[in-house]
């Protein structure tokens, strides 16, 4: 930039240098010099159409007609600048005494076109490769100037870089510019329109020499947009892009400022910036296009956030990390009020958009002393967000809310369609307006603890909580249920025990459950209460927000005697029916019996199978006696009545050949036949 500024400003000057020495010439003769002086120096060709009038009283300068510059051989573009007029004058005793001082500089609706090539190449640079034979020793080239006044009306500049296939067009610039000291402070006023946005930017350089070699100056830019206002005081330089010092804006046109940046336009609720977006931040821009603000100040429609903050942009995807802190926060106003169960009347629909999840990766701590979400409200908070790749993790370090505390964490995960995920730890939380902000549940009173982890997919309210999977169990203390009163129902086997004035009171509760496919399962639920037990099972339909439950209570009468009816809860949660299930009753009841009958059988089976048992063994003892005293049998040891008369059998036998085989020996006479 600064070769096309010195560049343009030398040839401009030695024209008019030429105008004043050789004055008897005709003005277009001056004008081809100058015009031949171009294109040797730069290598593009300078056309001035229509006439050249010179000026020489009170001022020395030069007016011409339409006048185009061409653009680089590799652009197909057309001219490099066009413009359909040019007014140059300087200050002919700052001439004479060899120092360049121009006093007014206008172009009327100049139209400029800067390219950079695919390779890298810029079409403003000139000499070199680039053609034309200027160089930093040609004369003229380098030399100090100022400007008193220099105007440009109907502009156009248009920003083309091949490489990145991006094309920036800014139009309708109107700018002032003064350069009263070459090596002092500049000053820009400019207005123009950009993305179909119009703003205005005063920018004031402290030291223009060094700044337009791109050394880091100092530097002072406000920047307007509708109603919206940026302003930095610092310091600043342009090759490469650094900047460092105090950040102030007022974003309350926050659409004029992001059509400004090309972005889609952005509709925050309430309490995030729908009114007022302010910063104040120490801010420094790095080389390698970091950003990194301390001490930022942010307001958002009356909420204060303090932190520090840090954004790389190298990379797949920008970076951030912060650290914020906050008072009090109320974004009351961005809830619709409705309250998360709306009444009974089904869950949102709407899609909801995370698409800006994958924007960027991000690592944020965060803190507050309370938060008013307008459907809940939270006391002191410390949590910790990472974002990568469309997924964000909230860890909740601390979350002081409804008498108790929370802790846990929570997954929102964009990354291929929506879903969301936790497992969450509740204590000491008071029940009543913890259910009534998130699904209009108001009778349930008590403090208890709870634990949850769930998953849920799907692209709106209603479709997570239909999808929903997962576990959990809660316990309670002392409490009590509105708008049913057990004990007088069961004592009278009145439904009319329902309503306003009518409740429950229990000393504890305890349950556990599953969740499948938006359903939830309960059948360990446990009661205890100063006139009744009970235990319970049955489904909690979540997305329909429907209950079909089985309450079965016991009205303790006496000692170790009760009376129990079952009762049944169903319907919608926000007006659930409670029926007394006598046909229910009057079934466990033959249940009951049956049981009991099936027990006296089996008993009285149990009591003859002994008696039998016991006539057999008494039968196998008389005959164990009888063999004793008849045959001289005695039953061994593990030994079976078979066995033993076997044995006898074999030792009788023994015997007798034994004495036979004695008499044989003695002599003596054999024994007659039947001895």
């Amino acid at each position: 930039m600064r070769w096309m500024v010195r560049l343009v400003l030398s040839v401009v000057v030695l024209g008019i240098l030429g105008v004043g020495v050789i004055a008897m010439i005709p003005a277009e003769r001056i004008a081809a010099l100058a015009v031949a002086q171009f294109n040797a120096l730069t290598g593009r060709e300078l056309v001035i159409s229509g006439s050249v009038r010179p000026s020489f009283w009170p001022q020395l300068g030069v007016i011409t007609g339409p006048i185009s510059v061409s653009n680089a051989d590799w652009s197909d573009q057309g001219p490099m600048l066009q413009a359909e007029g040019l007014a140059i004058s300087v200050d002919m005793a700052a001439l004479l005494g060899g120092s360049v001082r121009i006093t007014g500089f206008e172009a009327v609706a100049p139209q400029i076109v800067l390219e950079r090539s695919a390779e890298g190449r810029e079409n403003w640079v000139f000499g070199g490769a680039s053609g034309g034979t200027v160089t930093t020793r040609t004369p003229g080239v380098g030399a100090a100037f100022t400007l008193d006044r220099a105007v440009l009306s109907g502009a156009s500049v248009t920003f083309l870089d091949h490489g990145a296939g991006t094309k920036l067009a800014l139009t309708g610039i109107e700018a002032v510019a003064a350069i009263p000291d070459y090596t002092g402070p500049a000053t820009v006023r400019l207005s123009g329109v950009l993305r179909g946005q119009a703003f205005d930017a005063d920018v004031t350089v402290g030291a223009f020499a060094p700044f337009l070699d791109g050394r880091l100056v100092d530097l002072t830019l406000v920047l307007t947009a509708g109603k919206a206002r940026i302003g930095f005081a610092g310091r600043a330089g342009h090759a490469p892009l650094v900047a460092e010092g105090q950040l102030d804006a007022d974003l309350a046109d926050l659409h004029a400022m992001m059509a400004l940046a090309g972005q889609p336009t952005v509709d925050l609720p309430q309490g995030i910036g729908a009114g007022s977006v302010t910063i104040s931040a120490g801010l420094t821009l790095t080389a390698e296009a970091s950003v990194h603000l301390r001490g930022a100040v942010v307001g958002l429609d009356g909420n204060t956030l303090r932190g520090d903050a840090d954004l790389l942009t190298a990379g797949e995807r920008p970076k951030l990390s912060a650290q914020i802190a906050a008072g009090a926060l109320s974004f009351a106003r961005a809830s619709d009020g409705s309250g998360g169960g709306e009444g009974g009347e089904g869950w949102p629909k709407d899609a909801i958009d995370v698409s800006g999840l994958e924007a960027m990766d991000a690592e944020v701590g965060f803190s507050a002393d309370s938060v008013d979400l307008g459907a809940v409200q939270v006391g002191a908070v410390q949590m910790l967000a990472r974002v990568e790749r469309g997924r964000a993790v909230f860890d909740v370090r601390r979350l002081a809310a409804y008498e108790g505390s929370l802790a846990g964490q929570f997954v929102v995960n964009a990354r291929n369609g929506l879903s969301v995920a936790g497992d969450l730890r509740a204590s000491g939380v008071a029940m009543q307006p913890l259910l009534t902000d998130l699904a209009g549940y108001d009778r349930l009173i008590g403090q208890g603890d709870l634990e949850l982890k769930f998953l849920g997919s799907g692209p709106s309210v209603d479709a997570i909580l239909h999808s929903l999977s997962g576990s959990g169990g809660l316990r309670f203390g002392r409490g009590a249920l509105l708008g049913l009163d057990v004990a007088g129902m069961i004592a009278t086997l009145d439904t009319g025990y329902v309503g306003v004035g009518q409740k429950t009171i229990f000393d504890g509760v305890s349950a556990g459950f599953q969740i499948a496919d938006g359903i939830l399962q309960n059948d360990d639920l446990r009661l205890a209460a100063p006139l009744i037990t009970a235990t319970g099972a049955g489904a909690v339909d979540l997305g329909a927000q429907r209950l079909d439950y089985r309450l079965k209570p016991t009205l303790i009468t006496g000692e170790g005697e009760g009376v129990t009816v079952p009762l049944v809860i169903s319907g919608r949660w926000a007006a659930p029916k409670i029926t007394l299930d006598l046909a229910g009753l009057a079934e466990e009841k033959l249940a009951e019996e049956a049981a009991k009958l099936e027990a006296l059988a089996r008993a009285r089976a149990l009591e003859l199978e002994n008696a039998a048992r016991a006539r057999v063994a008494e039968i196998e003892a008389e005959a164990r006696t009888r063999l004793e005293e008849e045959l001289g049998i005695v039953q061994g040891t593990g030994e079976s009545l078979e066995d033993a008369a076997r044995r006898r059998a074999q030792e009788a036998l023994e015997e007798e050949a034994a004495r036979a085989l004695e008499r044989l020996l003695g002599g003596g006479d054999l024994p007659a036949p039947g001895e």
